[in-house]
């Protein structure tokens, strides 16, 4: 047990909000997928210096400047995502698959009678989906190989009174902003564990008995089953405007509104000996819109060669979590099934701030018949900022995130050969760097999980590799055709590991998570 008390008052925000997102739950929106047109896919989304495509918006929009027409475009997009865990040698796999309507855009060119100085301008207007959350994954844990999740929820909750996380009478714990950890007011209530020895604030699992001599016996864990559906994305709508200088040197400027959907579902079981069993049921909804802003420039010293830089603001969002949990357990301790759950209706709002981010480009122009295209993009994950819903800060999560994240940087690298003036070919691939600290990959640090959802991923890498096809009809008529294969490596923990001054006290043993998601993309475009 532990000897000194856990600080859950951290968790709780400058304002009486005990619901908020933490550092995982920032990451998780931070971080964008690769989407946009399916030429712009196949490439790997390395256009921030080769423009000329509507999905420049998102990233470099002086690659607008590079059109010479109008354009509509619209992208439709097939997704299939699979993982698969393992849990201490045992398995599970889950697979969800969907079509999506990723984007649709009109770009308009509008040209000077100058040779020099201000030679052509463009607007674009778009929308693009920016990120996929969907996915389903499950965890089977064999027996004596796990610790539970009561052994967790008990040591969470060590320090705080009982008389403040215990339901009675009209007193409602939820509603206590001096506890701010609804886990523990949950597990306490659905009878997860129970006081220690009479004390009022230091508590065991109630899956287990002390023998004659007073020594502590744990109920043998015989499994536990982890089930999580994950649905939404981030979506984006942009207004872009392109500026032409002598053909030398494009600028632009993009404002951007950007909408997060989340919806999150999770079971998780543990059976113990006797039929002795606990159950852990969340639901999360996150909605939210945000703002931002894009800028940029792109270098055309010869005709081959292209350079490009642009900034990328953070998105301010107003978010609002919605939640709902059920705790239910039957052990021999209480004799009779044991159940609680969180208020309906529960709900948090918050602000956040995503990462700012600089791209450097490079592209060369091989003629009429190849193009090869870089990007490097750097990331200010240590800069993600949470704050609650009047825009105070919340310092705990922010000290974790500036302790536990780096910046980071993603390598995209795109080439086009056209076999014939009407069709082209295309590969790519973006690498994804990981801001984590080795605090969070190693699992030396405990991982604050907020609301009731004990479980979180601590990613490992992620890769993308495109390919892809584009045939042009007529001069204003093409078809463009990719296929992404993104794959991601995770930790996944049931629940975190706790210390005490560097002293394990509740241990928790990680599933390695595989995720492999394939989509099929095609895009339609008019030129005039």
């Amino acid at each position: 047990m532990k000897k000194i008390i856990l600080t859950i008052s951290a968790l709780v925000l400058v304002s009486s909000t005990v619901f908020s997102q933490g550092q995982l739950d920032a990451y998780k929106m931070a971080q964008p997928d690769l989407f946009g047109t399916a030429r712009y896919m196949s490439m790997g989304g390395a256009f921030g210096a080769l423009g000329g495509d509507i999905s420049v918006m998102n990233a470099n929009p002086a690659g607008l400047a590079i059109y010479r027409s109008s354009e509509f475009v619209t992208t439709l997009s097939l997704n299939s995502a699979s993982s698969e865990a393992n849990w201490e040698g045992a398995k599970a796999t889950g697979s969800r698959t969907r079509m999506y309507f990723d984007n649709i855009a009109y770009e308009s060119y509008f040209p000077t009678s100058n040779d020099e100085g201000i030679v052509g301008w463009n607007v674009g207007f778009s929308y693009n989906r920016l990120k996929n959350f969907n996915r389903n994954y499950s965890l089977k844990g064999n027996a004596n190989s796990l610790y539970s999740l009561s052994d967790y929820m008990a040591e969470r909750a060590y320090g705080l009174n009982v008389g403040d996380i215990e339901a009675s009478g009209t007193y409602d714990p939820y509603n206590n902003e001096k506890v701010g950890d609804w886990l523990s007011v949950l597990g306490y209530n659905s009878k997860v564990f129970k006081t220690l020895d009479g004390k009022n604030d230091v508590y065991n699992s109630a899956f287990g008995e002390n023998d004659g001599s007073g020594k502590w016996n744990p109920y043998q864990l015989k499994g536990a089953q982890l089930d999580v559906s994950e649905r939404g994305g981030i979506d984006q709508y942009n207004i872009a405007f392109g500026l032409n200088i002598s053909n030398k040197l494009m600028l632009g400027a993009t404002v951007a509104i950007t909408d997060i959907s989340y919806h999150y579902t999770s079971y998780y079981a543990e059976d113990f000996e006797n039929t002795n069993y606990l159950e852990l049921e969340n639901w999360l909804n996150t909605e939210g819109t945000g703002y931002g802003f894009n800028m940029g420039a792109i270098v055309q010293p010869v005709d081959y060669f292209r350079l490009g830089v642009a900034y990328n603001s953070p998105t301010w969002y107003k978010t609002t979590d919605y939640y709902n949990a059920t705790a239910t357990v039957e052990s021999y301790f209480w004799d009779k099934k044991q159940s609680d759950q969180t208020p309906a209706q529960a709900y948090s709002e918050y602000e956040f701030r995503s990462p700012d981010r600089w791209i450097f480009s490079a592209a060369a122009i091989l003629g009429k018949t190849a193009l090869l295209s870089v990007d490097y993009e750097w990331a200010g994950y240590r800069r993600m900022k949470l704050y609650d819903g009047v825009g105070r800060e919340n310092q705990y999560s922010n000290t974790t995130i500036r302790d536990n994240f780096n910046n980071a940087g993603t390598l995209r690298v795109g080439a086009e050969v056209k076999v014939t003036p009407q069709f082209a070919v295309r590969a790519g691939a973006a690498w994804v760097g990981n801001p984590m600290k080795s605090t969070l990959k190693d699992a030396t640090v405990e991982v604050k999980t907020v609301g009731t959802i004990p479980n979180y991923a601590i990613e490992n890498s992620i890769s993308n590799y495109t390919i892809g096809l584009g045939y042009r009809f007529t001069p204003s008529i093409y078809l463009d055709l990719a296929c992404i294969l993104k794959t991601q490596k995770e930790d996944l923990y049931a629940f975190s590991k706790i210390f005490d001054n560097g002293e394990l006290i509740t241990d928790s043993k990680p599933a390695s998570l595989k995720t492999n998601a394939t989509r099929v993309a095609l895009t339609f475009g008019y030129k005039f």
